[in-house]
């Protein structure tokens, strides 16, 4: 057997020991899957546009409410909440940042009626290996920006979403495995609590 050739024989037998790639999920499951995301917690990895990178704590309560904790040394919290988003600077003085939710595509996940099959609110669906992959966008306001969803199946579970903002800057949020169930109070979500306790 020639060298190059014995190099790649490895690689065959690898190409053929890997599983078959997954079929893709329909937009139909994923609504449904994101609409019975009542509460769930996980811990993630954020992926800036500069390239820097953060972790923390992530809950939701669906409809509306997410709070991001980012570990020390950054402590940071971004939280949303009665249609608002708040971004806690842990090392400035000042009130958060507050701007509308409905004005990020992160309101695509936490809308109380998750529907994908809208018309031209999904601009990409399709399976990448193991995954599926849908990048959906508001269809009344696409300069808001998109959002990338990354999916698992059997069962469906979302594992990542990348934001793409206006400028065309990107981040990406990785989630560890996901707790779900769980009954948080809304005083975790409440902004103006938590602008009173940073006093």
């Amino acid at each position: 057997m020639k060298p190059f050739r014995a190099l790649l024989a490895p690689l065959a037998l690898l190409a053929l020991a890997l599983p078959a790639q997954a079929e893709k999920i329909s937009l139909n499951a994923i609504s449904g899957y994101l609409n019975k995301l009542t509460t769930a917690e996980a811990e993630f990895t954020q992926v800036n546009a500069d390239g820097s990178i953060g972790t923390g704590k992530l809950f939701i309560k669906r409809p509306g409410r997410v709070r991001f904790e980012y570990a020390k040394p950054d402590r940071s919290l971004v939280m949303a909440s009665a249609g608002n988003v708040a971004i806690f600077d842990n090392k400035s003085n000042q009130p958060p940042e507050q701007y509308p939710l409905d004005k990020t595509p992160l309101n695509l996940i936490l809308a109380e009626n998750v529907d994908l099959g809208r018309a031209k609110m999904v601009i990409g669906h399709r399976e990448d290996g193991n995954t599926t992959r849908v990048v959906a966008q508001d269809p009344k306001h696409p300069e808001y920006g998109s959002i990338e969803m990354v999916f698992t199946a059997n069962p469906v579970e979302l594992r990542q979403w990348v934001i793409t903002d206006d400028a065309g800057g990107q981040t990406t949020v990785i989630l560890g495995e996901m707790t779900k169930g769980k009954n948080y109070n809304t005083t975790l979500f409440n902004i103006a609590l938590e602008m009173e306790r940073r006093k």
